[in-house]
């Protein structure tokens, strides 16, 4: 393929996970053989916001290693999670957590959704492991959570295992809610019908009223069921946007600007996805610094004007691994 002197070559591959189905590893690999087989170099750069797919963004691009411990699930049952350890410079260690890896709700069947029952307790066990293994800073992605339990759990097995000893924590969290709303907002899609809603809330009400610092009326402390909101408020963590921050560790914004395009993607195109998803953040950096950007999604139910307040220039639908390749190559046509 013929290059234009002095324009980039490289088109950069940044998807989300297409959640429950394919990681975002998997969907970059997958666009990027597309666009590799008609000619074009790619830069993988899978990505995250908080939810699934982090553990694997940051520990590639730390250069970590991934642990494997025997955990709880959101039922209690045992499981394997797995965590993240990335030396960084002057011995400094960052552990990786997903939350999703023992309290997500892709781990417990839709017929024995017990959205009351649920707890991150595995989630606080992850923390503790990956502190045992020498971690002082922890990053936890706090999306996709089986849980409303206000981070009681993980507290628990936090305070049971000598807290965190010396260790700060980072949440990415990939929603704004505050910790009063977490119940109301997000308990239905965890099994949770109107009378469980409100059991929800008023326990959520009560751990706020006995933490040391209170977490209602905050913005993003109702992420992953008020985990976020649990762990700010009794052990100080820090809260913070969860796609600007992975955008941030794997060094987008410089590789985007090295890029001729880059091409993103989710599993579900929606209205949601212009409320800051991390298809939006992206679309948003690579049309501020003149890049086009591209989309494959699972599943589109975005018109044609959403697609154009997001500048995304061509969306594909692809929901299989070989689509999604397609797909790839189907851009190489444009990019």
């Amino acid at each position: 393929m013929a290059r234009i002197p002095n324009v980039p070559s490289t088109v950069l591959v940044a998807p989300d996970s297409f959640k429950g189905t394919y990681t975002s590893t998997e969907v970059a690999r997958a666009i990027g053989a597309g666009l590799s087989a008609a000619g074009h170099p790619v830069d993988l750069c899978p990505v995250a916001d908080g939810g699934e797919g982090t553990l694997d963004a940051l520990v590639q691009a730390l250069r970590g290693e991934v642990r494997v411990i025997e955990a709880r699930d959101p039922l209690g049952r045992p499981v394997e999670a797995a965590f993240g350890l990335c030396p960084m410079a002057r011995g400094r260690v960052i552990g990786v957590v997903e939350m999703a890896a023992a309290s997500g709700l892709h781990l417990v069947e839709p017929d024995e959704r017990d959205a009351i029952v649920a707890s991150t307790f595995g989630t606080g066990q992850l923390i503790a492991a990956a502190i045992d293994a020498g971690a002082q800073t922890i990053y936890l992605g706090a999306g996709g959570s089986a849980t409303t339990d206000g981070g009681a759990g993980a507290l628990e097995a936090i305070g049971q295992a000598g807290g965190l000893r010396g260790a700060e924590v980072v949440v990415f969290c990939d929603v704004r809610t505050p910790f009063e709303d977490a119940a109301r907002g997000f308990g239905p899609q965890k099994g949770a019908d109107d009378d469980d809603v409100g059991r929800l809330g008023e326990r959520l009400e009560q751990l706020a009223r006995g933490f040391a610092r209170d977490p209602r009326g905050v913005p993003l402390t109702g992420a992953a069921g008020g985990l976020s909101g649990g762990l700010w408020a009794e052990l100080g963590a820090e809260l913070v946007p969860g796609a600007s921050f992975v955008l941030g560790a794997v060094g987008f914004d410089a590789r985007m600007r090295a890029a001729r395009a880059v091409v993103t993607g989710e599993g579900k195109l929606d209205q949601q996805s212009l409320a800051g998803k991390l298809v939006s953040e992206i679309a948003t950096r690579a049309r501020q610094s003149g890049v086009p950007c591209h989309a494959v999604v699972g599943t589109r139910e975005l018109d044609a004007f959403g697609a154009r307040v997001l500048d995304l220039q061509v969306v594909l639908e692809a929901g299989t691994v070989a689509e999604i390749e397609a797909a790839g190559r189907q851009l190489a046509r444009v990019v």
